[in-house]
């Protein structure tokens, strides 16, 4: 794997002009993943021992930390991220923090799964960030009070080793705990802020609940579907296409740049498991002039949709359909489909903002799935 850069120590004081100038960063290799910890998906900070300066809620906020260095309240500087007072010692003659205190925040995963690498943000925190941080793991089943998370026989697996980071950059931890978990405990030490948390990973959906449902969207992040590969990113991620709910504004779907050629552009998606298609939307909701022109959805069994440009073994199961700006299209297949991947192709570009493909698993997904699941929860 790629290294990771490193930043460590205080950032150069806020000198005017654009914050984000001196801002520390780097290419991470798991950023492709998705954030687990995505509002949009359920994700919440549930609880945190101090958030005098500023909320814990702002930990998963989307979009990068805003800074306005005019902007104070009756408790000091207002901060776009978590931040705790600043602690001390037991008496005058020990005034400084004992090397083991810390303040912690308790994270709620939006979908549980594996985690491939987390991003500690401290945007904008240049003197004020931890001066280092560790993460703990566990999976626990329902939905768990902060005091249940917090007791003495919750196992917690530690993801990132208290490590020193650096104010105002993307502190990124490659993670090798291949588990699923469902829930984080994020702790700084001493002290501080950090302005953002991202937690890149693979949704692992319960088996048991998408049983339950009987049918239900087979390529929906929450229910562990996945981007591959698409042909242009260029002016929003592909992701979008599955994340839950409508698109509520332009940017929050799929948009390509204009094409100059005769080609078109597609989109390649891994399915929760292999699984029976009954039914596709595709939505262009906030799409109006820029909305793909005609669209079609294609479907793969096992590694035939293999191939970067998103050839391979493909039967179509929607043709080439015209498709209206801003309106939420609904197809009810003749013969419901089978596969493990699909592909929506549009032409000749444009964008989507969300496809649904509504369906069961398969015996073979539902025993896949369920293996999987119990190999990552360490069952037997």
């Amino acid at each position: 794997m790629t290294a990771i850069v490193s930043f460590t120590g205080d950032a150069h004081p806020y000198g005017g002009g654009d914050p984000y100038a001196d801002y520390r960063t780097a290419d991470l290799p798991f950023t492709h993943h998705v954030d687990l910890a995505d509002r949009r998906l359920g994700a919440g900070v549930i609880a945190a021992n101090d958030e005098f300066f500023a909320q814990r809620e702002n930990l998963l906020l989307p979009g990068p930390a805003v800074f306005d260095p005019e902007h104070f309240g009756h408790k000091g500087k207002i901060m776009d991220g978590w931040e705790t007072r600043r602690r001390r010692g037991v008496s005058a003659e020990h005034p400084w923090p004992a090397p083991e205190d810390h303040d912690w925040a308790l994270i709620r995963l939006g979908a549980p799964g594996v985690i491939h690498g987390i991003v500690v943000d401290t945007a904008h925190f240049r003197g004020n960030h931890p001066q280092s941080v560790s993460i703990e793991g566990t999976s626990l089943p329902g939905s768990p009070s902060p005091a249940e998370l917090l007791a003495d026989d919750v196992t917690w697996t530690p993801l990132v080793p208290r490590t020193p980071i650096g104010g105002h950059a993307a502190n990124g931890f490659a993670v090798t705990s291949h588990r699923r978990f469902t829930h984080l405990r994020v702790n700084q030490h001493p002290d501080g802020g950090i302005a953002r948390l991202r937690v890149h990973g693979e949704v692992v959906p319960d088996p048991r609940w998408l049983a339950a449902l009987g049918s239900f969207d087979v390529v929906a992040l929450e229910n562990g579907g996945r981007v591959e590969d698409a042909s242009d990113l260029f002016y929003s991620p592909a992701t979008h296409t599955i994340q839950p709910g409508r698109s509520r504004k332009m940017d929050d779907g799929w948009e390509t740049r204009r094409r100059r050629d005769q080609g078109h552009d597609w989109i390649r998606y891994r399915l929760t498991a292999r699984s029976r298609i009954h039914a596709v939307e595709i939505d262009t909701a906030c799409l109006k002039g820029n909305s793909a022109g005609w669209a079609s959805v294609s479907v793969s069994d096992g590694d035939d949709a293999d191939g970067a440009d998103g050839a391979g073994t493909w039967r179509e199961i929607l043709p080439r359909t015209r498709l209206q700006p801003d309106t939420n299209h609904r197809f009810v297949l003749d013969t419901p489909a089978d596969g493990t991947h699909a592909r929506v192709d549009i032409y000749p570009d444009g964008g989507i903002s969300r496809l649904r493909l509504h369906g069961t698993l398969t015996a073979e997904g539902a025993a896949a799935l369920t293996a999987r699941h119990r190999e990552l929860d360490g069952e037997r």
